[in-house]
């Protein structure tokens, strides 16, 4: 998992592009039932552990971007979903800043340092200001997308 792109996380139907939502909560639904679906599970189990975790805490840990995350006892395997929102929300982030780039992560309960790794990647990659920049001036879904899967360890350090 040391040179992992954010497509290995993400699949193309886990990219939600100009995602509208009032605030913070429906943020977190949205994307929670997304990730459900991807990973074939119970919507309502992954939005209570979600909301769960964000409850310690926010995940919102600046600049625009937030990374909820999970994890799941019948999960399989980590599965990711990334939205870029339409208008920011106050997320209660660490530094006040509204958010608008999300990428919420599920992994199983046994997952270990595979759930770490794949968090610590995807903070990487959200710490660095000019590929955010590009998510945020990516045109289309799937050109927002295209960013994320060709987006490696070393070129988002």
């Amino acid at each position: 998992m040391n040179d992992i792109a954010l497509g290995d996380l993400i699949a193309p139907d886990g990219v939600v592009f100009d995602l509208a939502a009032p605030n913070k909560r429906a943020v977190l639904q949205a994307l929670a039932t997304r990730a459900a679906a991807l990973a074939g599970c119970d919507a309502a189990g992954v939005i209570e552990v979600i909301l769960g975790r964000e409850a310690l805490g926010s995940t919102g840990f600046g600049a625009g971007t937030a990374i909820p995350h999970g994890r799941l006892p019948d999960l399989t395997r980590i599965v990711a979903v990334a939205a870029r929102l339409a208008v920011p929300v106050d997320y209660a982030a660490l530094d006040g800043l509204p958010v608008d780039l999300v990428v919420l992560m599920l992994a199983p309960d046994r997952a270990g340092a595979d759930h770490l790794k794949a968090l610590a990647r995807v903070s990487r990659a959200l710490r660095n200001a000019a590929f955010c920049s590009a998510l945020r001036g990516a045109a289309t879904g799937e050109a927002l997308y295209a960013l994320l899967a060709g987006a490696r360890q070393s070129d988002a350090a």
